[in-house]
């Protein structure tokens, strides 16, 4: 008994260590941060009121590490993304904001079924927006060496957009990954797509107002055109070569015509002829996550529209889940 006490003595004694260690490197690199944002046209001001209290957050590490796209087969994303109640939840909200979201798709040309679908994957409808300070949340990312330079960027970013007063510092809380508002946007993209629709002198993400009408400019600037596919379901023959497979979201490769896929479509009679000269890719997303996954099934052609909800977040799984919620939603309301 004497022994099993000791040895979870030295455990304990070793954890405590190992986090003292890493809140140690935490603070230094704060202060090498700090150069790298006066650099940037970040005021010592700015720089001190927002970063002071930052601190190392060991579950966004955690949460990095191990994020559903990277361990959830196919079936079971969709499932739990684009239930019957997840529906009945949309065209609840749709009905309480039917004059704002109709007035923002006639604006903006994008379909209120596609804004209802991202709000609703993203954030249950504005109902967890998540509670991390965003802050530390870039600091720990930026710290850490996974992706550190992206996630610098993006706290330069959020930086430069408190000194401009354009957000509240204060209302900063979201995702682990520093995410922020209704729509769940990344500081880069609040910068660069985000509006004030309101018209009261700062962007509100987790404002409907200012939060749909941001969404649909993104949208609308980065591509997605309104009426065009997004995906269809198929069943592929044993004899299609694999290079026209894709596995990952970083890049779709291989892309040919609808037309010229049709012959190792068994299901090609369900694809609108209209669409063949579109370009299309192939996506078999199960076998990146599941080492004996079948290769062919579940299988997708993937037109241009599912590559833009790609820029939005390159996951496989989350672009054929926006889109199965959004013709879901289209059937109901």
């Amino acid at each position: 008994m004497k022994q099993i006490n000791f040895l979870l003595f030295f455990v304990l004694i070793s954890i405590n260590i190992s986090f003292a260690d890493v809140n140690k490197d935490f603070q230094n690199w704060k202060k090498d941060f700090k150069k790298i944002a006066l650099k940037n046209n970040i005021s010592e001001k700015t720089f001190n009121m927002v970063m002071t209290d930052t601190q190392f957050l060991s579950d966004v590490i955690k949460y990095d590490r191990f994020q559903p796209e990277f361990y959830e087969d196919t079936k079971t994303y969709i499932s739990k993304r684009t239930s019957s109640k997840k529906v009945s939840v949309g065209k609840n909200f749709y009905k309480k904001n039917i004059k704002l979201i109709d007035n923002i798709e006639n604006k903006f040309e994008i379909e209120k079924e596609l804004l209802l679908a991202l709000m609703g994957i993203e954030t249950n409808f504005g109902t967890y927006v998540g509670k991390m300070d965003i802050l530390s949340s870039l600091a720990t990312l930026s710290f850490d060496k996974r992706r550190s330079e992206f996630f610098t960027n993006e706290l330069l970013i959020l930086l430069k957009l408190i000194e401009d007063k354009q957000i509240d510092h204060n209302t900063l809380y979201g995702s682990w990954a520093g995410a922020f508002g209704y729509f769940q946007f990344m500081p880069s993209t609040m910068k660069n797509y985000a509006i004030d629709h309101d018209e009261n002198g700062y962007i509100d993400l987790k404002n409907n107002n200012d939060a749909y009408a941001s969404a649909s400019n993104y949208l609308n600037q980065i591509g997605w055109k309104s009426d065009n596919p997004c995906f269809y379901r198929i069943d592929l023959s044993e004899d299609i070569p694999k290079k026209y497979l894709n596995i990952s979201a970083k890049k779709l490769h291989d892309k040919k015509k609808l037309k010229y896929f049709r012959k190792y479509i068994k299901n090609n009679d369900q694809i609108n002829k209209k669409y063949n000269k579109f370009n299309v890719a192939i996506i078999t997303p199960d076998k990146d996550i599941i080492p004996d996954a079948e290769t062919l099934n579940p299988a997708y052609i993937v037109f241009e529209n599912y590559e833009i909800i790609l820029k939005w977040n390159r996951s496989l799984r989350f672009g054929i889940a926006v889109c199965t919620l959004k013709d879901k939603i289209a059937n109901e309301l």
